[in-house]
């Protein structure tokens, strides 16, 4: 699937257009988007809480959420908190890239 790159314009595919489709449904709170209500995510409701275990463990359910209903082309095996502090979390996502079959990481998916 092809796309346009947010920063660029330009035309962006492959992985590229998926990691910017994760970040996009990952940073963009459930209810923002007019006509489309239900798209995103629930991690803003969740990053200025205290981070702890429990917290933490809500930002990865959330995550898991908002990727499986909304990102067909990824099968999420795996979600780590690279860094986490009230109001600001950094993510790292593992799982299958449906199209090609391969297991991929995509580091550094900030959620602020």
């Amino acid at each position: 699937m092809d796309g346009i790159g947010a920063a660029t314009g330009k035309t962006l595919g492959g992985i590229d257009h998926l990691r910017q489709s994760i970040r996009d449904i990952l940073t963009t709170p459930i209810g923002s988007r007019v006509m489309r209500r239900d798209y995103g995510s629930r991690i803003f409701s969740l990053i200025d809480a205290p981070i702890n275990r429990s917290t933490l463990l809500e930002i990865y359910a959330a995550t898991a959420e908002a990727i499986g209903r909304w990102e067909p082309r990824f099968k999420l095996q795996k979600v780590v908190a690279s860094s986490a502090e009230p109001g600001a979390v950094t993510l790292d996502v593992t799982g299958e890239y449906l199209p090609d079959g391969q297991v991929i990481t995509l580091d550094g998916i900030e959620v602020k």
